[in-house]
């Protein structure tokens, strides 16, 4: 018989690899209960009307005055035009400029008027 040797080859050992912990998210593992998430939630909405209400207060429509302005109610007849009516009220002369006026103070989208359409216009 022959004599064979017979080696072992056993197969390198590596050395043990720390795996990276899992990454938390949140801060130092803090966790909220079905009420703490509710409670943000709430906090969250609240911060969010607050701003909502802060930043549309400014928006109130009002005089640029501080003060009401003095007007009368003047009903539209037959054939007349905002031309006319600003016209006749225009005590400087600048009858473009009552006219805006008039469009202003009655919301009005076009210089167009229908007879028995009431009027506010500038007092004076």
């Amino acid at each position: 018989m022959s004599t064979m040797s017979h080696s072992l080859v056993r197969p390198a050992v590596r050395p043990a690899v720390a795996q990276p912990r899992a990454v938390r998210s949140g801060a130092a593992g803090v966790r909220l209960t079905r009420r703490g998430r509710a409670v943000v939630l709430l906090a969250a909405v609240a911060v969010m009307l607050a701003v909502v209400v802060f930043w549309s207060a400014g928006s109130v429509a009002s005089p640029e005055s501080g003060a009401a302005e003095a007007t009368t109610v003047v009903t539209v007849g037959t054939g007349q035009t905002l031309w006319g009516i600003a016209a006749d009220l225009a005590a400087d002369g600048d009858v473009r400029s009552t006219m805006r006026e008039i469009e202003r103070l009655n919301a009005l989208e076009s210089s167009m008027l229908v007879a028995g359409q009431r009027l506010r216009v500038p007092q004076g």
